[in-house]
């Protein structure tokens, strides 16, 4: 049990290994992300224009959608992991490692971040929408030039939110051996006692969360009009 009673030296901790599983964390949550955002917000614009008195108005469509949603959502990540190998094993042929984390990640964050992208849309004021109408706007054109358009900060800050909850659900991931800083802190951290190695990937971890908000921020700020 080195690094405990003899104080925290970080003699087990092999920086290059360190270096490769940061860089698996960030490749998934990056990955991951960007089919989030790609699925999340066709759902979430579907969501919000078959919602009650807007353009595409479809109770059925939108109950049925939004129910599919809050049952993803509702799901613990662990679960859903296992719930879906069958089909991250058909979709990238293996359910471990780097590869076999992001279909799971993308099922998890897509449901949440959809729900963000319907809120952030909702935001927007309708009389600009109302006024798109007037001019003879095709709904194509609200969507594109109106809605995402003045719902920009809105959707930053989805983006942002969504990133940060991907790096923790990667670090779970390291349950079932979805590599990355999670699975490191796993396996030497907690497995193996070595209290220097969960300091380190925690600290990692820590860190990646502060910059992505950091950056999410900035980005809001630039975009906003307030």
């Amino acid at each position: 049990m080195s690094g405990i009673g003899k104080g925290i030296d970080f003699e087990n901790v092999r920086w290059p290994e360190i270096w490769e599983a940061t860089n698996d964390t960030l490749f998934m949550m990056a990955a991951s992300l960007v089919f989030t955002i790609l699925f999340g917000l066709i759902i979430g614009v579907i969501l919000f224009l078959t919602s009650r008195r807007q353009l595409l108005q479809q109770p059925i469509v939108y109950g049925v959608l939004s129910l599919i949603v809050n049952i993803l959502r509702s799901v613990p990540f662990i679960i859903l992991m296992i719930m879906i190998m069958p089909v991250t094993k058909l979709i990238t042929g293996t359910t471990l490692g780097v590869e076999g984390s992001i279909p799971p990640l993308v099922v998890a964050a897509t449901p949440f971040f959809a729900r963000l992208v319907e809120t952030s849309l909702r935001e927007v004021d309708r009389g600009v929408i109302e006024a798109a109408q007037a001019m003879g706007a095709s709904k194509w054109d609200i969507v594109r030039r109106v809605l995402l358009r003045e719902s920009r900060p809105g959707l930053l800050a989805a983006v942002t939110i969504t990133a940060v909850t991907l790096v923790s659900y990667t670090a779970m991931s390291g349950v079932i051996g979805g590599g990355g800083l999670g699975d490191l802190a796993l396996r030497y951290g907690y497995q193996r006692f070595q209290t220097d190695v969960m300091i380190v990937t925690v600290g990692l971890l820590i860190v990646l969360v502060q910059v992505l908000q950091t950056v999410g921020d900035i980005l809001v700020r630039r975009f906003s009009r307030k």
